[in-house]
């Protein structure tokens, strides 16, 4: 009988500063060479240098302006992958058990051997989180490098997911949120990182820094420095509007 792993209260996930976060794309880049060669089937693409051209991807990058009544516009970038959820629906609906929650890290995975390609924990999913191979057939989701992060034959600065060791701006931090003293659950704490969709109730392990504010002007009104913080609800009502908008999102 195969022993399983103790649970632990480890939460392996990531922190992601809107304010750092330039948009340049290097994570997603950096994130479909390592999984393309590495954990499961490879990410396939369709007709890439035709006229219409797809493909999947385990993070996305998506670009907005806020431009408030009184100042000037902000654009904020926002990476959008897996959140490794606490209470991962996903995992709920899967009918053969082919998504889990790992119980010594929290990371959630699918084994593709049991996928079956139903499609079930996407419409699940309330952040569009999952992609399904359309040349495998099978889901796909980001797995925080599990393959990379364990890895003893790897030099131990990079043993970190592909997207936060390539970011070049600082944007992405990894780390144990599950541990009160850890760098990442520090930062979430001086920086007010807040959850996704809090609403949802998925309990998310991910956690987003908010935009500070702008020095652009030393007589600006505070509404030029806040654009995003302005905004009505605050940057969460923001948040929500720009998430309703986005392919494969709440809708």
């Amino acid at each position: 009988m195969t022993e399983l792993p103790a649970r632990t209260e480890r939460k392996l996930g990531l922190v992601i500063d809107l304010d750092t976060c330039v948009g340049c794309h290097a994570c997603v880049v950096a994130c479909k060479g390592w999984n393309t060669q590495a954990y499961g089937a490879p990410l396939s693409d369709q007709d890439p240098y035709g006229a219409d051209p797809s493909g999947t991807f385990l993070n996305r990058v998506h670009s907005y302006e806020i431009t408030p009544a009184d100042g000037a516009p902000q654009l904020v970038h926002f990476p959008k992958s897996c959140l490794h959820c606490e209470e991962a629906p996903c995992v709920t609906v899967c009918p053969t058990g082919a998504s889990y929650k790992r119980s010594e890290d929290g990371i959630v995975l699918v084994n593709e051997d049991a996928c079956i390609g139903c499609g079930l924990c996407a419409w699940a999913c309330p952040y569009g989180a999952r992609e399904m191979d359309q040349a495998e057939g099978v889901m796909k989701k980001c797995t925080l490098c599990v393959d990379r992060i364990y890895n003893e034959n790897l030099a131990p600065e990079d043993r970190e997911p592909a997207c936060v060791r390539t970011c070049p701006a600082g944007a992405r931090h990894f780390g144990d949120l599950g541990d009160p003293e850890s760098d990442v659950s520090k930062l979430v704490a001086e920086r007010g990182g807040i959850d996704l969709m809090p609403e949802q109730g998925t309990k998310p392990v991910n956690k987003y820094l908010p935009p500070r504010p702008r020095d652009r002007l030393e007589a600006a009104p505070p509404a030029a420095l806040e654009p995003v913080a302005d905004a009505p609800g605050g940057f969460l009502g923001w948040l929500d509007r720009a998430l309703d908008r986005l392919p494969g999102g709440q809708d």
